[in-house]
């Protein structure tokens, strides 16, 4: 298991907080002087019934088990129940300049996975980048996107995901949500390219979104794939 500076310094703070271990000096003629007041000495190994026996006991019915446990309610508006779900295979291949195949970067790949709920105007996302080379590179505030077009044509990024980072083996990871108002970093006619957007577009034609990362060896797109 692998913990984070920020994990190891909570632990530790938890630690430093709980109390020490407490020592208790014996009495005068040792522990075995003390006189215990019948029925609660350190010897009692269990507990004396009461006047007529524990089968008197009435217990309350509210303490039984019920026969069908209620189902939690559920969350209204909660960010983790999506309104569509979207997994992205991104390849070199898909990637265009205009309406130009590029080619993209050889031999890198990409998934995207990426849940949306509408009502909130909210976007999560898995991302996985393999075998990226390069740096990252766009003109966007991120070099890792969802643009508004379709299949074999470019278009203006609408959401700018965070920039996968390396965890090894040759794989780079983004992990989050976004809630708009979104922003790009992009102008288009003075305005930002995510300006108005909202989330639920995608849904009504996601065939006309693609997700891409773009890098320095592959400035128009590295991998890109429809999100339908």
């Amino acid at each position: 298991m692998k913990f984070t500076a920020a994990t190891l310094a909570t632990i530790a703070a938890v630690a430093a907080a709980l109390p020490t271990d407490v020592h208790y000096e014996a009495p005068k003629g040792g522990w075995e002087s003390v006189d215990y007041p019948k029925g609660t000495g350190a010897n009692l190994h269990e507990y004396p019934p009461p006047p007529g026996g524990w089968d008197s006991v009435d217990y309350s019915k509210g303490g039984a088990a019920p026969a069908k446990c209620p189902e939690a309610p559920k969350m209204a508006g909660s960010p983790f129940t999506f309104s569509s779900y979207y997994e992205v295979k991104a390849v070199p291949g898909e990637v265009v300049n205009g309406t130009t195949p590029t080619g993209g970067l050889e031999g890198a790949s990409g998934l995207f996975k990426i849940g949306i709920n509408s009502e909130l105007n909210l976007i999560c996302y898995n991302i996985e980048l393999y075998d990226f080379r390069g740096e990252y590179s766009s003109p966007a505030a991120t070099a890792t996107h969802i643009h508004e077009a379709a299949k074999g044509a470019s278009g203006q990024p609408r959401i700018a995901f965070p920039n996968p980072v390396d965890v090894g083996n040759g794989v780079r990871r983004s992990v989050g949500c976004q809630q708009g108002p979104f922003k790009t970093g992009l102008l288009a006619n003075g305005k930002d390219t995510a300006d108005g957007f909202h989330i639920s577009q995608i849904e009504k034609n996601p065939a006309g979104f693609f997700a891409d990362t773009h890098s320095s060896l592959a400035v128009p797109g590295a991998v890109r794939g429809q999100l339908a």
